[in-house]
């Protein structure tokens, strides 16, 4: 029998959760799937996937968009604000966090009991 050792690590609790929940979907013990992964790094001498930056299409990318654009989306903004269209920030990206649990769980077939 091989030895092991400890690991101790911080992730984000969401992230954790949303692991846990795909895991056990597939039957893998969160300590298997960290112990594939560290595996993989070193039988590839690397990480095992791509690592890159999300695209924020150009139409909300200020690096992408003139000085008037940008005026245009903050005056768009400024009229939402005024005619009422504003949701709580909580609420907001509480909607969001589900949301991209949902479509994880559908990228990796994955249905919700």
């Amino acid at each position: 029998m091989e030895k092991t050792v400890m690991l101790n690590v911080k992730v984000n609790t969401d992230v954790k959760e949303t692991a846990e929940l795909v895991l056990s979907q597939l039957g893998i013990p969160m300590a298997t799937a960290i112990d594939i992964f560290l595996k993989q790094i070193t039988l590839n001498g690397n990480i095992p996937f791509d690592l890159t930056l999300p695209k924020a299409p150009n139409n909300i990318n200020v690096n992408m968009m003139s000085s008037s654009q940008i005026r245009d989306k903050l005056n768009e903004g400024l009229s939402d604000i005024e005619c009422g269209k504003v949701s709580p920030a909580r609420e907001t990206f509480a909607r969001f966090r589900e949301e991209r649990f949902n479509e994880t769980l559908l990228s990796l077939n994955i249905r919700q009991s």
